[in-house]
């Protein structure tokens, strides 16, 4: 019995394990940043300050669920008294929530039909020959999602589990290059899938309410896909480029994933029903989408129709209360940091942090177009290494651009949209991005595998969006002086 007990007691968990300790250094950090301030400081901006410190930590770090870490955000908020209920909870009647619940609905019903798997079979066995054949197919896939799946975090775990069945066919090893390149590239292909399309990245919506609440203007999804168009063409063209030369792939066997591939593309030769319904319905979506101009309709609007359409009686493919069933952590994780930076901008704390990087030195280089949008990328890649929650980063690092912008007298509208079109793409950290966290989550790629094809990505990737810039943009007009 004695020997019984001992082997109980050796076998009780420790009280502190990892994410306890990340928990409680969060914690301190929290508690030392509202309590040793400088007293000159409004207590306002104190509370906002500390709580967004706090909030950025545990999205990065992720000791606890991110939906719960957003909640706890708004509660310290209260708790504190940092801002009132109505300004805490803000966030949660932005369109960019409804936007994003919108898209995961539509994601649901769309992946209740066999549309999605008809694609994934119709690409698998046109180019799944070779390991390039199969790597570009599932990279272009990603792309082809962006149209009609607004989250890159709904794109990322829609492929990943055929990513993982491709893996197991083919035989290749957790620690193979192949692995590596079809898991890193699938991350990667989510980053950059959301580049050009309005609605299929949280970060890009979030722009467009930050310009309306600012500056009273706005980009339609037209807009930005006119501007952005070049560098995501570049980057489906660059970005496999450099996954290839960081992981080029082993030898092996693709005809028994090809001959299943065509198997079942063949069996699925004529549309059914709902699919035909899908498209109808996805291709009405997205003309809306494209005429903004003409109608004026917020890129909400029409994907909250197409999730009514989805699910309505005889018209759509699939019952209401699976469409329901969505991911509510992401809800509250956009809901939380758009608050989040409602208080920053009520509370004046967001004047305090546009000190940090309003030095004469940068303000003199703003002056210059040149070395305004050069600064900008380059600002905005290092901090969302720091910042790794891309609705964060957005939501704190915009306003400040805008405002410096307007201060030496160029367009903030443009410095905006290349900040934002930059703080999309997280190379070189796991927790930069959904996608990244997505494929990590798998087990199969650990955070050092992100580090060389990250590096390049990002130096490729700050080239390019500045290349773009300077030729087609200055081309258009989109110009920062004009």
């Amino acid at each position: 019995m004695k020997e019984i007990s001992g082997n109980r007691r050796t076998m009780k968990k420790p009280m502190f394990n990892t994410k306890a300790m990340l928990f409680l250094l969060a914690t301190v950090v929290f508690i030392s940043l509202l309590f040793f301030m400088p007293g000159n400081i409004e207590w306002s901006a104190k509370v906002g300050i500390s709580v967004m410190v706090y909030g950025i930590l545990l999205w990065a770090l992720e000791p606890v669920p991110l939906g719960m870490t957003s909640v706890l955000t708004i509660v310290l908020l209260l708790l504190f008294k940092g801002t009132t209920i109505d300004v805490a909870l803000s966030g949660f009647a932005s369109s960019a929530v409804f936007l994003i619940i919108a898209g995961m609905m539509m994601a649901k019903a769309v992946n209740s039909t066999p549309l999605m798997e008809r694609i994934t079979y119709a690409l698998l066995a046109k180019w799944g020959k070779s390991s390039r054949g199969i790597f570009m197919g599932m990279f272009l896939l990603m792309q082809i999602q962006a149209f009609f799946i607004p989250a890159t975090a709904v794109r990322a775990q829609l492929v990943t589990p055929v990513v993982l069945s491709i893996l197991k066919v083919v035989g290749a090893g957790p620690r193979s290059n192949f692995t590596k390149l079809m898991l890193v590239g699938t991350a990667y292909a989510g980053n950059i899938s959301g580049t050009a399309i309005l609605t299929a990245a949280i970060g890009n919506i979030l722009t467009i309410e930050i310009l309306q609440l600012y500056l009273g203007v706005t980009l339609s999804y037209f807009d930005w896909f006119l501007y952005a168009l070049p560098i995501w063409l570049l980057l489906i063209i660059v970005i496999p480029a450099v996954l290839w030369f960081s992981y080029p792939p082993e030898p092996y066997s693709f005809e028994k994933l090809q001959k299943e591939m065509l198997e079942k593309s063949k069996k699925m030769r004529t549309l059914s029903k709902v699919e035909k319904r899908s498209i109808v319905i996805l291709t009405l979506t997205v003309l809306l989408w494209m005429t903004q101009p003409l109608h004026g309709y917020h890129p909400t609007i029409p994907a909250l129709l197409a999730v009514v359409l989805f699910a309505f009686p005889r018209i759509g493919v699939v019952d209401w209360k699976k469409v329901v069933d969505v991911n509510f952590d992401l809800v509250l994780l956009v809901g939380a940091t758009l608050s989040l930076g409602f208080v920053l901008i009520d509370s004046g704390a967001i004047d305090l942090l546009a000190g940090v990087v309003t030095s004469d030195i940068v303000q003199h280089a703003f002056g210059n177009p040149w070395l305004a949008l050069c600064l900008v990328v380059i600002i905005s890649q290092i901090y969302h290494l720091g910042v790794t929650n891309v609705s964060t980063a957005v939501v704190t690092l915009l306003p400040v651009l805008i405002g410096l912008s307007l201060e030496v007298g160029i367009d903030p509208v443009v410095i905006a949209f290349a900040s934002a079109v930059t703080l999309l793409f997280g190379y070189i950290l796991v927790v930069e991005t959904m996608p990244n966290v997505v494929v990590h989550s798998t087990g199969l790629v650990k955070q050092r595998d992100f580090y060389l094809p990250g590096i390049l990505a990002t130096i490729a990737t700050s080239a390019i969006t500045l290349l773009v810039a300077y030729t087609w943009w200055r081309w258009l007009g989109f110009w920062p002086i004009g």
